[in-house]
């Protein structure tokens, strides 16, 4: 057994070092196959292998591209975004930048709820949206210089996604001022969804909280002025839509 043992360890050292030493093609190849096969880790070394051996050949440009996407793909996103600003700055004239800005996006773009959170009804878009703000300029940057690349139409899609959840958050959070009484604030944060998320649904609910925190603060002409926009484009009584909550996972009791 201790014999099997000795030969699988050999046979392995074996095939990495006829890997080494046949060169930047069979070393990158190997770690495409890997990474067909989800075997991320092992295609990541093998990646960092070429561009580290073989930093000159046309293989070790591939493979800062292709490492990105296994980083990406192994959960690995500090590594990710550290490849990725390597990319830009050593090759800011290359055509695959908007491919590393397209990731960039990828690594902050929020996940899906998990089971646990599915379960108990989790408001995601109620979080602080860090990683989406990171995520909504990496996709703006793909969109706006690089519109003709293939990834711009997707780009564009997931921004507007974000776009909405970003407005949602901050209508939760002017929900939160307006529910406690501090109305410039609640009238500050709905200014922004209104200002700032033209075209997301929430901006109705912004608006109405708006409306609210204007009157309660005594602006009956701003007040006014607001009804008047929000008569000309949503249904619903502005207090019912202001006062409207969303269930949070902690509230499933």
């Amino acid at each position: 057994m201790a014999a099997l043992c000795v030969a699988v360890v050999a046979l392995a050292g074996c095939t990495h070092r006829k890997l080494k030493l046949s060169g930047p093609v069979a070393l990158f190849n190997a770690a495409k196959r890997q990474l067909a096969d989800y075997d991320y880790n092992a295609a990541i070394k093998n990646f960092q292998q070429v561009t580290a051996v073989y930093p000159f050949t046309p293989q070790a440009h591939q493979a800062q591209i292709d490492l990105i996407y296994a980083y990406y793909r192994a959960g690995e996103n500090d590594s990710a975004t550290d490849a990725i600003k390597t990319f830009i700055r050593q090759n800011p004239t290359s055509p695959r930048v908007a491919y590393a800005y397209y990731m960039q996006g990828m690594v902050y773009f929020p996940r899906r709820a998990n089971p646990i959170e599915r379960l108990f009804g989790a408001h995601l878009a109620a979080r602080p949206p860090h990683d989406v703000r990171k995520s909504f300029a990496a996709f703006r940057t793909v969109v706006t210089q690089y519109p003709n690349s293939p990834y711009a139409h997707d780009a564009y899609q997931r921004m507007i996604f974000l776009r909405d959840r970003l407005a949602t958050y901050n209508v939760d959070v002017a929900r939160y001022y307006l529910e406690r009484g501090a109305y410039v604030a609640s009238a500050r944060r709905a200014k922004i969804v209104i200002d700032d998320y033209q075209g997301a649904p929430a901006v109705k609910d912004a608006l109405a909280i708006m409306i609210l925190s204007y009157e309660r603060l005594g602006l009956t002409t701003l007040a006014a002025q607001a009804r008047r926009v929000y008569a000309a484009n949503f249904k619903g009584h502005v207090a019912h839509v202001a006062a409207a909550t969303r269930p949070h996972w902690w509230h499933f009791w």
